[in-house]
């Protein structure tokens, strides 16, 4: 058996189910996994198979509790979530006129029961990838479903060998997965990542700025696109190069003199260097890469080398000969670009490989990105979903991608947040385009080559440059926070994204609110999808809120909870909320710095006692994996005229951090300045307090990692209680119009009239029409317009 090496191999004693769980007759076995997860296999041959496939790696689970009623013909079995009803080495369907006559599994609690062919037709699906005609997005089935089940087949999956290879099956055999959790949609994940392994923790550089435009970039063209990120004081953490190779040899063009002092450059830059990659079908004689191959892979009939990935000859050959150089010069992670939705068995089986083959090295967390393969694609972990058009429909459907991959266990899809190709490029849809990139896992600036693509922030008119320099720029201060949403990920299953209608199921069909998801555990986001009314020079955005109260982001306005607004949003301003009491860890790193902050901002916000866990490691290493990590509680007490921050170090290594450390709490909603006192441990230390805006900012500096620093502020009515209220959006909007300053006022005492009721409102800016010269036709339609949300004032 040819040794792929021990990074490939699995242990085999994992993927044996607890013979505890285990019911087996001639024909079926059936395998309690959890109280939530069963395994049925049927074979004619009564042969089933205990190899790992390329879906599920481990069965081996403690014995859940469940009771069992057998006899020569029936199987019964319950847990708290099912009961099983089976007839003995029948064959699972039972026909179109009685398809669960054989076997049935009923969900406890209710009417509803899971069968083979079922077709379970309430499963809200998951974005998997987009078609070749770039106008569709394929769905496919996904482990959520308001039935409260749902069943995974995979008898035709590849089995993995001792060695890492994948091989055929070589029995014929029914092999099938079905979850059963009712409404425990978290527990349902839990157990499917028991099943298939846990997601991976990402690098932390991953999560900032990814820089993918497939122009041909020289190293003088690299050098001026650096200077100009730095002179725009934009940051970016990686950096794809696509077109680094002549003929598909795997080896750098004349363009790269010396690669090695590439990757350095980009080092010393503190960016990451990724390589796009796609692998043939075949080698041909006619490329360079075919004589370093034809000495360890026999050339076919035609005279080419197959590219078989069920070889493990070939697999090491293409990593030892291809991969391999590249790996010795730094390059850090590959892009994998290729795609065939015929075979996504073969791209599964290509990113696995170079995937685990980076855990060879000394030590280094690896990074993929991909297309989607649909097999366990937690695992490898980036997903990339393909070219897109650039338009407002694929902003939506980007959205939707986000989304829907909960309901399938995936966070991190990577898409051109810009659109790829075609199109308009057009100043508001690539705003939109990178504030909703911001509030996303993955931020991938990525389009087609072209100086008319305009990904580069700095092309765009002073306006649309400076939001887009702020929103990036935020994405790296947010880094703290969504490391620990990852961390949240790979140690619990959490996905960053979570769907507004796992809460709110009633939400899905709802096209208004739809969209709305949880990034993180305190953060709420109302993506913004439409184009704004160009005369009130903001988009008309509705939103809908959840229980309890809630604070704008960015001004830290009030809202109450459970109830739907209208928001009038600027081209600068994005509806992103957090709850009463939260706290968001913030870096303040210097341009392209990814790493552990030295100086740590906390954002916290009013009306709640609450505590966060940050947590943090060095970001790019397995360390994490043998205890180098630390936990850092940030714990908020809560009374309106006295409260008090608390940051404590409880799990882990503070060896991890620096060993001091500088603080900036910024309190949100102050308007006067209370009385301040901090302590490090028992000892009363100096602080810096000022007011600054709406906030309280207090800085701590050179605080031990180690120590507890708390913070404690008194005062009397120190708060302020800014409620949002329509009123104020709407005299914004008067007053940001090109009329006359008269005329405002007339329009303002008209709209906000008590006397008046709203019908009569309607006619009083009607008449403004006809006074000569007052007011033109499209501000007279804005105000009749603005009149629709006069309920809400």
């Amino acid at each position: 058996m040819y040794d792929l090496g021990q990074q490939f191999k699995l242990d085999l004693n994992k993927s044996i189910s607890n013979p505890e769980c285990i019911f087996k007759g001639n024909k079926y076995r059936i395998t309690v996994l959890t109280e939530r997860l069963v395994r049925l296999e049927y074979s004619e041959k009564g042969i089933f198979e205990d190899y790992p496939t390329q879906l599920v790696w481990f069965r081996n689970f403690p014995k859940p509790n469940f009771t069992v009623e057998e006899n020569n013909k029936i199987l019964k079995i319950t847990t708290k979530y099912f009961q099983l009803i089976y007839v003995k080495n029948k064959s699972f369907y039972g026909g179109k006129v009685s398809p669960s006559s054989n076997l049935k599994i009923i969900l406890n609690g209710s009417d509803r029961f899971w069968y083979y062919k079922h077709p379970e037709i309430r499963n809200y699906g998951t974005c998997v990838y987009k078609t070749n005609n770039d106008k569709d997005k394929v769905l496919k089935r996904s482990l959520y479903s308001i039935d409260g089940f749902a069943s995974i087949d995979d008898s035709n999956s590849y089995i993995i060998k001792e060695n890492g290879e994948f091989k055929i099956r070589d029995n014929a055999e029914l092999d099938l997965y079905v979850f059963l959790y009712a409404n425990d949609f978290y527990y349902c994940l839990n157990d499917y990542f028991l099943l298939t392994g846990n997601p991976p923790l990402i690098p932390r550089y991953a999560l900032g700025n990814w820089w993918d435009k497939n122009d041909l970039y020289t190293e003088n063209d690299i050098e001026h696109i650096f200077k100009k990120f730095e002179e725009n004081e934009i940051p970016i953490s990686l950096f794809i190069l696509n077109k680094w190779q002549n003929d598909n040899n795997f080896e750098f063009s004349e363009y790269y003199k010396d690669p090695k002092n590439l990757v350095s450059y980009f080092k010393n830059k503190q960016v990451r260097l990724g390589l796009s990659i796609d692998i043939p079908d075949a080698f041909k004689p006619n490329s360079k890469l075919f004589f370093k191959l034809k000495d360890y892979i026999p050339v076919d009939k035609k005279g080419n080398i197959l590219f078989n990935l069920l070889d493990p000859r070939t697999i090491d050959a293409f990593l030892k000969l291809i991969i391999h150089p590249l790996d010795n010069i730094g390059i850090d992670f590959y892009s994998i670009d290729y795609f065939n939705d015929k075979q996504l068995d073969r791209i599964m089986i290509l990113k696995h490989y170079l995937y685990y083959d980076c855990f060879r090295k000394q030590n280094i967390r690896p990074l993929l990105s991909s297309y989607n393969s649909t097999i366990a694609s937690h695992r490898y972990p980036v997903l990339y979903a393909g070219k897109s058009t650039v338009s407002w429909e694929t902003l939506k459907e980007i959205s939707n991608f986000n989304i829907s991959a909960a309901n399938m266990g995936i966070s991190f899809w990577s898409h051109d947040y810009g659109g790829t190709k075609d199109g308009i490029e057009d100043n508001e849809l690539f705003t939109r385009f990178v504030q909703l990139g911001v509030f996303s896992p993955i931020l991938r600036l990525g389009s087609e080559g072209g100086k008319y693509y305009k990904r580069e922030p700095w092309k765009w008119g002073i306006k649309t440059s400076r939001i887009v320099r702020y929103y990036l720029n935020l994405r790296y201060k947010l880094i703290p926070y969504i490391y620990t949403e990852s961390y949240k990920y790979f140690k619990y299953g959490k996905p960053l994204i979570e769907p507004i209608y796992y809460r709110y199921p009633v939400l899905y069909d709802d096209t208004l609110y739809c969209n709305e998801y949880y990034f993180g555990s305190n953060i709420f986001v109302s993506p913004i999808m439409s184009k704004k009314d160009y005369i009130m020079n903001r988009v008309i955005h509705k939103l809908y809120i959840p229980d309890g109260i809630w604070y704008d982001f960015f001004t830290g306005k009030k809202y109450k909870g459970n109830k739907k607004y209208v928001g009038f949003y600027k081209d600068e301003e994005y509806p992103v909320f957090v709850k009463a009491g939260t706290i968001i860890p913030l870096a303040t790193n210097k341009f392209n710095d990814t790493s552990v902050p030295k100086k740590l901002e906390i954002q916290v916000f009013p009306g709640a006692n609450n505590t966060y866990s940050i947590y943090e490691d060095d970001g790019v290493t397995n360390n994490y994996l043998k205890g180098d990590y630390l936990i850092t509680n940030v714990e908020y007490i809560y009374k309106k005229n006295n409260f008090s921050l608390t940051i404590m170090p409880v799990e882990g290594k503070v060896g991890v951090l620096p060993n001091m450390r500088d603080y900036k709490i910024n309190f949100r909603n102050i308007k006067k300045m209370p009385k301040i006192i901090s302590y490090a441990e028992s000892k009363q230390v100096q602080n810096i307090s000022y007011i600054e805006g709406a906030d309280l900012i207090v800085e701590v500096q050179n605080v031990p990692t180690a120590s507890q620093l708390t913070i404690v502020c008194s005062g009397e009515d120190i708060e302020i209680d800014s409620i949002r209220i329509v009123k104020d959006d709407i005299i914004s909007i008067i007053s940001d119009l090109p009329i006359k300053t008269n005329v405002k006022q007339r329009v303002d005492d008209i709209i906000f009239s008590n006397e008046l009721n709203l019908k009569r409102k309607r006619i009083e800016i009607k008449k403004l029409a006809h006074i000569k010269d007052y007011l033109e036709k499209k501000y007279i339609e804005l105000f009749l317009k603005l009149l629709e949300y006069i309920d809400e004032v």
